[in-house]
């Protein structure tokens, strides 16, 4: 199940963070890693750094964008720092843990980690079910990548072990997270592109002035995390409301 849980770098700048991240999966329990828009690659350093865990840099996979790397997930988590510009779902690191090995039961699931020296852009975490930020020392917050991925993975281990345990002593996996079919990644993004178009189409946002309405509404749905199910539903009202447009603009004409 740990190899569902998936971490990804973003513009990793410095391969010797992606040595170190591969020691701090291992040493955990994780195994796959990916890379998304590294600026290096993976070399002698790294797996000097790797220490034994260079089986991991060998299968990493390097992808072009964050959206590729999380495109069949049903859970994303960004490691972010809080923020008063982007208010988020936010989670605390047992949290996430706790949700990626949950969802982990059903399919891939990832964590994000962004660039050492500026962190993820806001569209990348707008793609995010959810931030977690590491409650480290406000006088001296300087974690570095690996130490951060070391963190989180311990988390999940928790996580992990607990739900062996509990499997052990009632024969069954108790938690919502696995119970759900939620959406993937992508799907999303196409339910979010949808539901532009269709607000473009009634004037509802304004293409010149769009505002904050997407980013409101993206904020809205992970806060509720709605099945595939729910989205599905969503998008046939999505079509409905088109037909009638497309009808309305057909008569004008």
């Amino acid at each position: 199940m740990l190899s569902n849980i998936r971490v990804v770098l973003v513009g990793t700048s410095h391969p010797g963070n992606i040595g170190s991240t591969a020691r701090a999966m291992k040493t955990m329990g994780l195994s796959t890693l990916y890379l998304a828009e590294p600026k290096v690659e993976p070399d002698g350093h790294s797996i000097a750094l790797a220490a034994g865990a260079s089986d991991i840099l060998k299968h990493a996979i390097t992808v072009g964008s964050v959206e590729e790397a999380i495109a069949d997930c049903s859970l994303v988590i960004a490691t972010s720092a809080r923020s008063r510009t982007l208010d988020w779902p936010m989670l605390e690191p047992r949290e996430a843990g706790e949700k990626l090995v949950g969802s982990a039961l059903n399919g891939p699931v990832a964590i994000v980690f962004g660039r050492e020296n500026n962190g993820l852009t806001n569209e990348e975490l707008q793609r995010c079910d959810y931030h977690v930020a590491i409650p480290a020392n406000p006088e001296y917050t300087s974690l570095n990548l690996a130490q951060a991925v070391q963190i989180i993975c311990y988390e999940a281990r928790v996580a992990h072990l607990a739900q062996v345990q509990s499997t052990t002593e009632v024969g069954a996996v108790e938690g919502d997270e696995s119970e759900q079919d939620y959406p993937s990644s992508k799907e999303r993004e196409n339910f979010f592109e949808h539901l532009e178009n269709t607000l473009f189409s009634t004037n509802f946002i304004v293409k010149n002035h769009p505002g904050q309405v997407m980013t409101k509404l993206r904020r809205l749905f992970s806060r509720t995390r709605i099945e595939r199910q729910e989205m599905n539903i969503l998008r046939g009202i999505l079509t409905s409301v088109d037909k009638v447009v497309a009808k309305n603009e057909t008569k004008d004409k």
